[in-house]
């Protein structure tokens, strides 16, 4: 019996994955578990393995395609068989696209206005289209089964706009991260507490691991993992109904790549030594910058940590990436004149700001975290 072998979804927002290449080809034998083709989506690339095993048939998407999550991209069927004859029918392949929009405007041809449109439309086009104020009767779907996607709103608002001058388009994390941001910022009840540190323990500390590379966001990966071992509303989400406690520490970095930011997972941080979370921190950003994460290396996070000290930035504060309830937003190290035994004295401080959720935590419960956590960056020693 033939399998089908489908564009996979690894996020709720995800809508499309790119073909970036065949690993195995037409007419190709296949076992189970395989890596049959890869694909890219808003944040990874990664390999999808072969549903069974078999010989490798109709081929509907070749590289560099766009295609709708849940459409069958090949099939995989038993040597002698056919591909159901769907597969390889005459049926428009997935249309190419750049971050969702035509390169430049394209003269569309006049259609007669519609009162309802013909096809199904998918909740996302539905909302974009009346933003945008797009006649879906004029719109042709190109999804599955002539589905309306939003992709197909976007280009029928593109091709409305006079060519004067072609605004940038944004790139596929890009937008992505403006989806989300708007979310939770519009969602969730934030609240922000700001705390100074005395950052000079933390300077010793990565001065005495130079050998190892380790870094500053390396040190506070372990505290902020180990100080949230007491502090386990910390450590949670927000459902909908009620608090989900989460049974493991998993911090996310946020990352900058070429067109936005991206979160990459450090999962059990609270039981590694400083030395493995370094390793992995290092491995992450290679696969960040190179834009080869993997599904896992973004998924399972917890709690995460936005670091922009080494941009200069004196203070900022970060949004929630749902469902986490709290991001630690840490600026740089920098000497500043400040009481020190009842003297002025220099020493290197750090101003970090928390970011919490107030369906999860109230206003104590974070300011007792934050100075937990702050005394642990005082004396890494006993912690790490």
């Amino acid at each position: 019996m033939a399998i089908s072998v489908v564009m996979p979804a690894l996020e709720l927002a995800q809508e499309t994955g790119k073909i970036i290449s065949w690993i195995k080809k037409e007419g190709d034998p296949i076992r189970k578990g395989e890596p049959l083709v890869e694909i890219e989506t808003d944040k990874v690339t990664f390999e999808v393995e072969a549903p069974g095993d078999g010989i490798l048939a109709g081929v509907r998407s070749t590289e560099g395609d766009e295609v709708p999550v849940g459409r069958t991209i090949a099939w995989i069927v038993a040597p002698g068989e056919q591909p159901p004859a769907e597969a390889v029918s005459a049926a428009p392949a997935a249309r190419a696209m750049t971050a969702g929009l035509p390169a430049e405007p394209v003269a569309q041809p006049v259609r007669p206005a519609a009162a309802e449109p013909t096809g199904r439309i998918s909740p996302k086009a539905k909302r974009l289209a009346k933003e945008l104020g797009v006649d879906l009767g004029k719109v042709r779907g190109t999804g599955p089964d002539g589905t309306i996607t939003s992709e197909d709103v976007q280009a029928a608002a593109q091709a409305s706009v006079p060519a004067v001058e072609a605004p940038a388009a944004l790139g596929a994390i890009a937008r992505l991260m403006a989806e989300r941001m708007t979310q939770s910022w519009t969602a969730t009840p934030h609240f922000f507490l700001v705390r100074e540190v005395d950052a000079g323990a933390m300077v010793e500390m990565r001065e005495k691991q130079a050998a190892s590379n380790v870094t500053h966001t390396d040190l506070l990966i372990a505290l902020v993992a180990r100080v949230l071992l007491k502090h386990p509303k910390m450590n949670a989400s927000w459902t909908g109904s009620t608090i989900q406690l989460h049974p493991h520490i998993n911090i996310s970095v946020a990352m900058a790549v070429k067109d936005g930011v991206v979160s990459a997972v450090i999962p059990n941080a609270a039981s590694l030594p400083l030395s493995e979370i370094a390793v992995q921190r290092r491995e992450l950003t290679e696969r960040a910058r190179s834009g080869h994460l993997r599904p896992a290396d973004i998924t399972g996070g917890t709690f995460t940590i936005s670091n922009l000290g080494m941009y200069g930035v004196d203070e900022f504060s970060a949004i929630i990436t749902p469902p986490q309830a709290a991001v630690l937003a840490v600026a740089r190290i920098s000497d500043r004149v400040v009481p020190v035994d009842g003297q002025p004295g220099i020493r290197p401080m750090l101003t970090m700001t928390l970011s919490s959720d107030h369906r999860v935590v109230d206003g104590a419960q974070a300011a007792v975290f934050l100075n937990d956590l702050a005394e642990a960056m005082q004396e890494p020693g006993k912690w790490i």
